[in-house]
């Protein structure tokens, strides 16, 4: 029987900082409206997966859109410190 070994390194072998930095966390936090408008509209959309939409439920993934599409034009406006354009 042949054994197979691995010709690389591991991947995992070397050492990193498991906790994100404060610029990923501040990203994060600048972009948080957006992705949680995100969350909104999936919902809205997983309700109606199985069934037709109803008026309201037309409404809701209405409203959810716009609102993902102001979140997403507010953050497009938004000045990133640290970051010149």
């Amino acid at each position: 029987m042949m054994t197979i070994a691995a010709l690389q390194a591991v991947v995992t072998a070397a050492p990193f900082d498991v906790e994100p930095s404060n610029a990923e966390l501040n990203a994060i936090e600048l972009e948080m409206p957006a992705i949680l408008a995100d969350v909104v509209l999936l919902d809205a959309q997983i309700m109606t997966i199985d069934r037709i939409p109803s008026e309201l439920d037309q409404r809701r993934i209405r409203r959810a859109t716009r609102r993902v599409l102001a979140a997403r034009r507010a953050l497009a406006n938004t000045e990133i410190p640290g970051v010149v354009a």
